[in-house]
């Protein structure tokens, strides 16, 4: 319960904190017009990099996806046809 009450209490003074801050702290470069600030260049390669992981994990999918198929399609290839069993003679 202790621990509860620490969380909460550490939680509302972070929010506090964000309230409080001034609004010049919380505006980016791209508010103010300054394209060509290293603000901006930063958030640029942050974009750049969410985008590269979120690629990369589609792109891992589908190749999974890919190789499931083509593993099945080489199986049905190779194994030879199973029997009709209405047409086997007992």
């Amino acid at each position: 319960m202790k621990l509860l009450n620490h969380l909460v209490r550490g939680l509302t003074m972070v929010a506090a904190t964000a309230v409080l801050l001034p609004s010049s702290g919380l505006a980016c470069a791209a508010c103010y017009g300054r394209s060509d600030s290293p603000l901006a260049s930063g958030m640029n390669w942050g974009i750049f990099t969410l985008l590269g992981v979120v690629v990369t994990v589609l792109v891992s999918i589908a190749s999974f996806f890919i190789y499931i198929i083509r593993r099945e399609t080489a199986r049905t290839r190779t194994e030879p046809a199973a029997q009709n069993l209405s047409e086997a003679k007992i």
